[in-house]
């Protein structure tokens, strides 16, 4: 009988422990459904031109360019207020304005191909274009456009103009550099990557391999009529002559030196008459802007800037005011830095690629060095942006900031890319907790079954007597 009651008050007590245990576990399972459902309910969408938030009031108007679940282009005016919006193609990517043409733009976007064709053999194919326009008439003109065989890797994700007839294309597609006339569709000049870099460094080969994202045609005193590129995958911004080709002592930066910069995009070059040369980049993977000076036949890095929200920066233009304008793709954002470091304007976006302040010329001409104007540099861990949730500690916050460490940046990044725009640490830390606490849950609860039917396993290698 004394046996009997004490299996009963076994069974209960174990009854008990399991019970709050799966108490324990739904409510685990609650609040992070409850962290992820909030954060959908003030999700951000640039796809349709109804979504589009409006921009605090600036001096002149911003272009914003999309290229991620929905290609855009978007023009906001001084005062804020979208006044042209296209999402026509599939992705849209640099964007520059036209000279002594005011509010009229030139670009380069893409199309996917999915039916099989003449134009695409094996879909998914790309039609790359070089697009102009105006964007108070809403007027759109293709100046040189191109089908091409892949759509993975399969774009020009930057043209520069060098005249009224011939412009310099990235062309991610075959890894080169090029120009065309428009007027006559030749390509009258042609760099090819493979030419000074080995295949077995880089991307995979032959597919993503240099992923040649941007190109600028130089007009400063020595480099006048020189070509300025960024190999992304090389992590290395070069400098071409036409005649001569690479220019190896101008190269900035070394394959997986990413302490130098890591997966690069949209370098701006600024020329001596403005304190130069120097450049302004995007460091992407590294989620920070920077700039280089050269001197003494190197180059050395002057300025720095990066919060504890920047992620995916993929653009960095000095504006004449001194202050910076930087895209921040996984960020969610355009901002302008002023030179103290402050944001000073901010804009939302889903996933921006370039933004272009006009009346301030092509990537923002006007622009002068961080060392002729004494910038300073800030990191993520000045950043004064604390947030919080419980007296000051936001638990999934931290925990969320715990797996961005511990994963390498461009998977992160890629988790990014692929989930929808208002997941981010705290979201990611709260699926990955539900994720394991019910894993954990169903494996208690099949042990449980088993123990009470009486299944029993032992390990392989036990203690004789156990």
């Amino acid at each position: 009988m004394i046996a009997r009651s004490r299996a009963s008050l076994a069974r209960a007590g174990s009854l008990l422990s399991r019970n709050r245990l799966r108490v324990a576990f739904l409510v685990v399972i609650v609040l992070s459904a409850a962290v992820v459902a909030n954060a959908s309910t003030n999700s951000l969408s640039t796809a349709s031109a109804e979504d589009v938030p409006d921009a605090p009031p600036t001096e002149n108007h911003t272009v914003v360019t999309e290229s991620g679940r929905a290609g855009t282009i978007t023009a906001y005016a001084p005062d804020g207020e979208v006044v042209y919006y296209n999402n026509t193609r599939t992705k849209y990517f640099d964007v520059d304005p036209v000279e002594s043409e005011p509010l009229t733009v030139e670009y380069t976007a893409t199309d996917t191909i999915h039916d099989e064709g003449p134009t695409c053999s094996d879909p998914p194919c790309a039609l790359n274009v070089i697009e102009r326009a105006n964007l108070s008439t809403g007027e759109v003109e293709v100046l040189y456009e191109r089908y091409d065989y892949k759509e993975t890797a399969g774009e020009w994700h930057d043209a520069d103009r060098i005249n009224e007839t011939h412009i310099v294309v990235a062309d991610i597609v075959a890894d080169q550099v090029f120009v065309v006339n428009t007027e006559t569709e030749v390509v009258e000049w042609l760099w090819d990557a493979q030419s000074e870099f080995p295949v077995e460094g880089g991307g995979a080969y032959p597919g993503d391999w240099a992923h040649i994202n941007d190109v600028e045609y130089i007009e400063d005193g020595e480099m006048e009529g020189r070509i300025m590129a960024s190999l992304r995958n090389q992590d290395q911004v070069v400098f071409l002559d036409p005649a001569e080709g690479l220019l190896e002592d101008w190269t900035l930066g070394a394959e997986n030196e990413h302490d130098v910069q890591y997966e690069q995009h949209n370098p701006d070059y600024i020329p001596e008459s403005r304190g130069g040369p120097a450049v302004v980049v995007a460091d992407s993977e590294n989620g920070r802007v920077q700039e280089f000076q050269r001197e003494d036949g190197e180059w050395t890095r002057t300025w720095e800037w990066s919060d504890d929200r920047m992620q995916w920066p993929r653009d960095a233009d000095r504006l004449p005011n001194g202050n910076t304008l930087v895209t921040d793709t996984h960020g969610n954002r355009v901002i302008e830095i002023n030179e103290s470091g402050d944001i000073v304007w901010q804009v939302e976006s889903t996933l921006p690629y370039e933004a272009e302040r006009l009346e301030t010329g092509d990537e923002s001409a006007g622009g002068h060095s961080a060392r002729e104007l004494g910038l300073e540099s800030r990191t993520a861990a000045e950043s004064d942006d604390e947030g919080g949730d419980l007296f000051g500690f936001d638990p999934f916050g931290f925990l969320g900031d715990l797996i961005e460490s511990i994963l390498p940046h461009r998977i992160y990044n890629g988790l990014l890319f692929a989930t929808p725009v208002w997941i981010g640490p705290s979201e990611f830390a709260a699926i990955a907790i539900a994720l394991l606490t019910g894993l954990l849950w169903v494996g208690l609860e099949v042990r449980w079954q088993l123990r009470d039917a009486g299944v029993r396993f032992r390990l392989p290698v036990y203690r004789e007597g156990d």
